[in-house]
């Protein structure tokens, strides 16, 4: 078996976390909000709380008391320690995001809630289309510069590999504005969150490359409600998913209901059309 190509470097993304600058990390704050938001649905409290992430203030900060590890290959987490786990904004530089999952699994109590969330889905497209063009024009080529995202409907499915019961997937989008694109890419920056790809390119990018990006993006990509700015798109895919448990709700089997939908809903039943029959002459 060959080992898969690793998609972060990961000394890199220690050293773009470590510049990092708190003021900065609003989309950490956002997230927690979300994730208390889903916590206040579930009909239960959490008393064993662990939160695996690459930037542990905002999330200590937020839930006290909580163990707060580092996104690690191997997460610092005892087996069957806690009835919350918490993997905040670090799967999308994850080598083994399924990896990442089993063992959070793995951490949890039975009937045990994970919670994921991390930027995903169509976030930074803009920058991304303006940076391919830009690079495209001057030099010819493409290089790697903004990590690829899972999307949506790919995230759902990692919770099935990594044996998550009642797996629930979703998005919540933001735009946000900007006063131009070397604005939101020092944001990136001063948020740990500069280019930490294994593939990128590591000779000085030309010296026209930004300026150019920056003015393709200004012209294709203004904000909504002032066209002076730009907007850029943030999706925060969320996961959650049950440590598996004998007492935990299961669907039903197919062809079990004992009831008809038609009487349900007060309509009137048809049979289908057999349309495999063909129409020959």
């Amino acid at each position: 078996m060959t080992t898969p190509p690793r998609l972060t470097d990961r000394a890199a993304l220690g050293r773009h976390r470590a510049r990092a600058k708190p003021d900065a990390l609003f989309l950490h704050e956002l997230a927690a909000d979300q994730i208390e938001d889903r916590l206040g649905m579930v009909k239960r409290s959490f008393t064993d709380i662990a939160v695996v992430t690459g930037h542990p203030a905002p999330w200590a900060a937020r839930f006290p008391g909580a163990r707060v590890v580092a996104d690690a290959e191997v997460l610092d987490l005892d087996p069957g320690a806690h009835d919350l786990v918490l993997h905040a904004m670090a799967l999308h530089w994850a080598d083994d995001p399924v990896g990442q999952l089993v063992q959070c699994r793995r951490a949890l109590i039975p009937d045990g809630l994970m919670l994921a969330v991390f930027p995903g889905g169509r976030s930074l497209w803009e920058l991304r289309a303006a940076l391919a063009e830009a690079e495209s024009r001057l030099t010819g080529g493409l290089s790697p510069r903004v990590a690829p995202l899972p999307e949506i409907r790919d995230a759902g499915q990692l919770l099935q590999r990594a044996g998550l019961a009642l797996p629930v997937a979703d998005v919540d989008r933001s735009i946000i504005t900007y006063a131009d694109a070397l604005a939101l890419m020092r944001e990136l920056r001063a948020m740990g969150e500069g280019n930490a790809l294994e593939s990128r390119d590591r000779r000085t990018p030309p010296r026209a490359l930004f300026a150019e990006a920056a003015r393709i993006y200004g012209a294709a990509y203004p904000a909504a409600d002032d066209p002076a700015r730009i907007r850029a798109t943030c999706d925060l895919v969320h996961l959650s998913g049950w440590s598996p448990a004998e007492d935990q709700p299961k669907p039903l089997r197919p062809g079990s209901a004992t009831a008809r939908l038609a009487d349900a809903i007060g309509g009137t039943e048809r049979p289908l059309r057999d349309d495999s029959r063909g129409t020959g002459d």
